[in-house]
């Protein structure tokens, strides 16, 4: 909101819109304004630590180049992502979507209807597959564990790219879903190198990622990923996906 401001001609206008979403539980918070917006070769370096994209600006206004910065990352830390869309003299948006479970408007706590499953398992008498989860949000992480343990999946878990490096090459998973932004080695390089493996090279890989600009889809397929989702992370979508992407392989085989 401040950046909208600081942006905006006293003439234009500025404006903060939140929609919820209940069938896959996000909640969106959007901030839009009329000003002075950013070209598009600026844009991947939106979100760097201590990066101004126009220094006369940065004169006339002040700031640090941490805002954005500070802002991506705790959306990442909360399981959410961060979107721009942007054209130069019209304008920016840019929406923070959360995970989000609406809680009844009441204090007791109804026991389901139903037991039943909220999806098919697995067949329990055929061997699970393994997935290696390479994802560094602790609270992500847990979600994610159980869900893919209850569609009957075994789930590996390494906290950065360099971990799931070597748990890749120890452990040869069926399918691999990548973070995108992590500690001592990104997703990225940790996919080219995961490809350099030759055990490893048709493996599927399905990219995590809280940014989502013009360019990621892109990035990621060059780096050798086969897919691409957005935090957060629908969850039923996931599995769907996985279970595409493992049918594929098995086919190929």
């Amino acid at each position: 909101l401040s950046n909208a401001v600081k942006f905006t001609p006293g003439s234009g206008k500025i404006g903060l819109k939140v929609d919820s979403d209940q069938e896959n539980n996000i909640l969106s918070f959007c901030v839009w304004d009329t000003g002075i917006g950013i070209k598009a070769e600026e844009m991947p370096h939106l979100f760097q630590p201590f990066v101004q994209l126009d220094a006369g600006l940065t004169r006339e206004t002040g700031g640090t180049g941490l805002g954005l910065a500070l802002v991506s990352q705790m959306a990442r830390l909360h399981g959410g992502s961060i979107r721009v869309e942007s054209e130069t003299q019209r304008g920016s948006r840019f929406t923070i979507s959360l995970p989000w479970i609406p809680v009844p408007n009441t204090a007791v706590l109804v026991p389901p209807a139903s037991t039943r499953p909220l999806m098919p398992l697995a067949n329990e008498a055929a061997p699970k597959a393994t997935l290696l989860l390479i994802e560094d949000t602790e609270s992500l992480v847990m979600l994610m564990h159980d869900y893919l343990e209850r569609a009957g999946y075994s789930v590996i878990i390494a906290k950065d790219g360099l971990e799931g490096l070597h748990l890749a090459k120890s452990i040869s998973p069926a399918l691999i879903l990548m973070d995108i932004m992590m500690p001592n080695m990104d997703g990225l390089e940790a996919t080219r190198k995961i490809r350099e493996i030759s055990a490893l090279q048709k493996t599927p890989i399905i990219a995590l990622t809280a940014l989502a600009m013009s360019g990621d889809l892109e990035r990621c397929l060059a780096a050798g990923m086969n897919d691409y989702i957005s935090k957060p992370v629908d969850l039923k979508k996931l599995v769907i996906t996985i279970q595409t992407h493992l049918a594929a392989t098995q086919e190929t085989q």
